[in-house]
């Protein structure tokens, strides 16, 4: 590269919102000769400018020209254009500019949980970081693959590093989907540190691919004195290959927390058209939840495209419970509440699963091995569906965890 090139990064336009745009020259000489538009001059303008001679300065840099068109953007994006842009200058350097890791971004993860709900949002996108948590999704899914250009998988990849940094997604699960292997590998250099919960890999067609993401986890945590932090594993099947090795893959590692499947690329790769009925997918998707269920691990759907069509994703979403799957995906947030009340077992359902629960009670403590309620026997299996419903109604907050004790109380 000759010192006249320049490198850009981010997005400008009139339409441009959360973002800034990034024009980066490098010089031999001249200190930093930093240009700014910002839509918030009068309120931010030195504490933007301050900023970026800080990253800049961080990276290395003492000699460069910087033009900054600023639409809004947060300080941990504005971090994310300046030092893509010096990266793409410079593609030696291995220093990064970290911005502070919010309390808040601390929260560990956790294996048993919610995951009815998990929202999409490309990562190459800030605009739709900011407010995610509010739509109150069990999941947010920062991807760096299919919504991202290849030509911007460098600057999803530092934008999504400092997102996990500084950005409250309240309640959700801190979800980030890599690119396919090997490519993901270098996602995982950035983020596997970085208090991700679950990494989702693309296109898993075989155990080992588990294996050689969980290994890179490890050895980036290991790097930075991150033993034992656990991040969790949720491999998507997007092929006729991948559905053949469906419960070599979910067990794979202890990792693996869930297994879901990815639709476009599965008909694709058998050479059919998606529908909405599903029949091409319908044995592939029940191998899926055979294979999770066999492993131990949650059974979770593909998105339904059409965010128009509330109708068509609440049957989709209760084909998907008949099924035995426990969460869909999302790429709206107007899919989120329509999806939880379509897992949510009905007030029929839960009044039922407790007379269940309460015979099944009521026959142990009279030490009965055969539970009966009105006229029907009640087996073992039937039990533990009710013990099911239950404890999914609790955890949704639709009965109070203490409901027995209230029962007798009454």
């Amino acid at each position: 590269m000759t010192m006249a090139e320049w490198m850009e990064a981010g997005q400008r336009g009139k339409d441009v919102r959360s973002d800034c745009w990034v024009r980066y020259q490098p010089r031999s000489e001249g200190g930093l000769d930093l240009t700014l538009n910002s839509k918030v001059e009068s309120m931010y303008g030195t504490h933007i400018r301050v900023l970026a001679k800080e990253i800049l300065e961080t990276l290395g840099i003492r000699h460069a020209q910087l033009i900054i068109e600023d639409a809004g953007a947060l300080p941990f994006v504005l971090a994310a254009r300046i030092e893509t842009v010096v990266k793409r200058a410079h593609p030696e350097l291995k220093t990064s500019f970290l911005p502070e890791m919010k309390e808040f971004c601390r929260v560990p993860a956790q294996r048993e949980r919610l995951r009815r709900s998990r929202l999409y949002l490309p990562g190459n996108e800030p605009k739709f970081f900011i407010n995610a948590g509010l739509h109150d999704p069990d999941g947010v899914i920062l991807d760096l693959e299919d919504s991202v250009s290849y030509q911007e998988k460098d600057a999803a990849r530092i934008l999504v590093r400092n997102t996990l940094r500084q950005v409250d997604f309240y309640r959700a699960e801190r979800m980030v989907r890599i690119n396919q292997l090997p490519m993901g590998l270098d996602d995982l250099r950035e983020i596997a540190f970085q208090n991700v919960h679950v990494v989702l890999i693309p296109k898993c067609e075989d155990a080992s691919q588990v294996t050689e993401v969980e290994r890179m986890i490890a050895r980036v945590q290991q790097d930075h004195g991150l033993q034992g932090q656990p991040v969790y594993l949720m491999p998507i099947i997007e092929s006729a290959l991948g559905i053949m090795k469906a419960f070599e893959i979910a067990r794979a590692s202890s990792a693996v927390i869930a297994l879901t499947i990815g639709l476009e690329d599965y008909t694709a790769d058998l050479g059919v058209p998606r529908t909405n009925e599903g029949r091409e997918s319908f044995w592939a998707r029940c191998q899926i939840v055979n294979a999770a269920r066999a492993a131990g691990v949650q059974p979770i759907d593909t998105v339904f495209s059409d965010v128009a069509d509330m109708d068509g994703l609440r049957q989709a979403v209760l084909e998907a419970r008949g099924l035995g799957f426990e969460g869909k995906g999302c790429i709206h947030p107007r899919q989120i509440n329509t999806i939880h009340q379509a897992f949510a077992p009905t007030p029929a359902e839960i009044e039922k699963a407790q007379r269940i629960v309460r015979a099944f009670d009521d026959a142990q403590k009279a030490g009965l091995s055969v539970v009966s309620l009105g006229r029907k026997m009640i087996d073992p299996p039937v039990v533990k569906r009710a013990l099911q419903v239950v404890n999914l109604a609790i955890m949704t907050g639709l009965l109070p965890p203490e409901w027995k004790s209230q029962a007798q109380a009454q």
